[in-house]
């Protein structure tokens, strides 16, 4: 599988040095604080309040502790002096207690802004996929980073946040402790500074390698994904026990788990070796900073009681710089994800559904098509070539073709589906570049070959075709005239039967099964213009008949595009159109093309043959 294209920016980003990537840290902290303040202004602006507030109160407690040794060692303790400390303990003791109410009002806040901050980003990118066209689900890099970005991108937004907030307190309670030591004697400031820094490089670089690591590992573990499914999902549950492929897709399976886990194994040895590496510097930071307060003890450069409270100022300071340091590596690492999600909402703004003021025919008299060309995502070879084509309303259009000629493509170009990579589609005058794609697909219905299997009621997945239609005379035709019928009478609850297995008491249905439900819901929408992409390609010879009576009684008030193999049920199509490779090759009735004896008739020849029994007699 090749590398997504975010996958390879990623990369880029993730070889950056560590001073340009910690000041990359506030872009995504503004991200989640944004969002936040989006979601409840009023608890985002609480949550800060009270994180500001409680490293304050740390802050306070901290120097208030050095009036209780003043007052208890300076020039030994005594019972008039422990009587002087009181207050000054009261004090210590009080801002304990507000920073453990302050702690639950965190927990409290917290508690109520992240799921709103989850909700709002996971309702952005619903509604970034919603809203994107439909060409952008052919890209298989924007499939994977709509995937990353939810998955990840939602998931470091709601980690950021709590970080965030321990950020801002723990931030706090450390610059508080460097302060009161830097003021007992500036010598203990940079030895505590030293052990800032060496956690701070060391939990930055972890995130790096974990980040790589990931990137390095995404193309194996999509494969991985890929086999998985293959392996254990009914789908190919058949065809894997008839070829007896269980072995071969489990030895491929274990053989993409080992190479991952020997890549994990080698990550967890470097960033082992880092976070010693950070250790150990900031333990000879911690070393000094304790060496510097003996110094000063032994010459008399500090005294007893200021000593006491330079000791809890670096246990302060410790403790703090340990949770900053996490703070900051989670906030890096997460840093990674939130640009998938960010990378994804720009994205998907980039390919959602444009909107215009131009309204395209609701049932256009014409549909001319203008040397039009068409190349899918990521591919180099177009799927349609300076295609010409006109088609009257009221008209019945075959495409045919071999398999990869454009015939299913040139469908989803003339319905606006897909928008023509170059030359002009015009429904009447309206050219459909500038028409507002809903106006458009308002005035279309499609009969695909693998319809939507949607896991409501028989009754509304018929009706889902078009949802401000309630009409039951009409519901009632569509599925008699398909044969869904038929379907609805061997379910438990008939029309009322759910059509998934993911609900108690839920049905399943059979591939053609499924095609004639597809077929109602075709029908029932009502459409100007239908498309029916191999409409009949899973249904037996009755059935077929039958679906093909009811699409030639609902073509004689609409546009029909019609595309099949089956050559017999298109003879009497007022035009069919041969395309191959992307051209349009050939184009008149069946007795016109026939008569061209073309590349229609040789496969309309290849076809009767199998009836005639001529296949058999001549296998060559």
């Amino acid at each position: 599988m090749a590398t997504p294209r975010w996958a390879t920016r990623g990369r880029q980003a993730a070889t950056v040095g560590l001073g340009k990537a910690l000041r990359s840290l506030p872009s995504g902290i503004r991200l989640v604080i944004g969002l936040a303040w989006q979601a409840s202004p009023r608890l985002t602006a609480a949550a800060g309040a009270v994180h500001l507030l409680s490293g304050c109160v740390t802050a306070f407690g901290l120097l208030a502790t050095a009036d209780v040794f003043a007052a208890l060692l300076r020039d030994g303790p005594t019972p008039d002096r422990v009587k002087a400390s009181l207050p000054a303990l009261a004090v210590v003791i009080a801002s304990y207690a507000v920073r453990a109410l302050l702690d639950a009002a965190v927990a409290a806040v917290e508690g109520s802004l992240r799921p709103l901050v989850t909700t709002k980003a996971n309702d952005e990118v619903t509604a970034v996929l919603v809203r994107a066209n439909l060409l952008a689900f052919e890209d298989a890099d924007f499939r994977e980073l709509a995937r990353q970005g939810g998955r990840h991108g939602v998931r470091s937004l709601d980690s950021s946040l709590r970080t965030s907030a321990t950020l801002i307190s723990a931030g706090i309670s450390m610059i508080a402790a460097i302060v009161t030591a830097g003021l007992l004697d500036p010598w203990l400031v940079p030895a505590l500074m030293l052990a800032a820094v060496a956690n701070a490089w060391a939990a930055a670089r972890v995130s790096k390698l974990r980040y790589q690591h990931f990137l390095d590992s995404v193309t194996r573990n999509m494969r991985k994904s890929v086999v998985e499914g293959v392996a254990t999902e009914r789908t190919f549950a058949l065809e894997r026990h008839a070829f007896v492929l269980q072995e071969t897709l489990l030895d491929e399976y274990r053989r993409i788990s080992v190479s991952l886990v020997r890549d994990q194994v080698r990550m967890a040895h470097r960033t082992n070796l880092v976070q010693l590496t950070g250790r150990a510097l900031a333990g000879i930071g911690t070393g000094a900073a304790y060496g510097v307060l003996g110094l000063l003890l032994a010459s008399g450069g500090m005294e007893l009681a200021l000593a006491g409270t330079a000791v809890l100022a670096m246990r302060t300071g410790f403790s703090a710089l340990s949770r900053t340091t996490s703070a900051v590596n989670s906030l890096y690492e997460d840093s990674f994800y939130l640009d998938f999600y960010r990378r994804l909402l720009a994205e998907g703004a980039e390919q959602a559904q444009s909107t215009s003021g131009v309204t395209a025919p609701a049932d256009p008299e014409r549909i001319t098509l203008t040397d039009v060309s068409f190349t899918y995502p990521g591919k180099d070879e177009p799927a349609l070539r300076d295609v010409n084509l006109t088609v009257e309303r009221g008209e019945v259009i075959a495409l045919v073709g071999e398999n990869g000629s454009g015939k299913t493509t040139l469908g989803k170009v003339l319905t606006g589906l897909f928008p023509a990579s170059s030359g002009m589609v015009r429904w009447d005058d309206v050219d459909l570049a500038d028409a507002d794609p809903r106006t458009v697909h308002r005035s279309i219905a499609v009969i695909a070959q693998d319809p939507a299997q949607w896991p409501m009621t028989a009754r509304n997945n018929v009706a889902v075709g078009r949802l401000d239609r309630d009409d039951p005379d009409a519901w009632q035709s569509a599925v008699t005239r398909s044969g869904a019928d038929e379907v609805i009478a061997t379910l438990p609850a008939g029309a009322d039967t759910v059509l998934s297995r993911q609900f108690n008491d839920g049905q399943d249905l059979s591939g053609g099964q499924w095609q004639r439900m597809g077929i109602a819901r075709g029908m029932y929408r009502d459409a100007a213009v239908l498309v029916a992409d191999e409409p009949t390609a899973a249904l037996d010879a009755k059935a077929e008949a039958r679906v093909f009576t009811g699409l030639r009684a609902a073509a004689a008030r609409r546009t029909t595009i019609l595309v099949t193999h089956r050559l017999a049920n298109i003879r009497n199509a007022d035009r069919i159109v041969v395309l191959d490779r992307g051209v349009v090759v050939e184009q008149g009735t069946h007795d016109e093309l026939m008569a061209l004896n073309g590349q229609y008739f040789e496969l309309f020849e290849l076809q009767a043959a199998a009836y005639r029994g001529d296949l058999l007699a001549d296998p060559s």
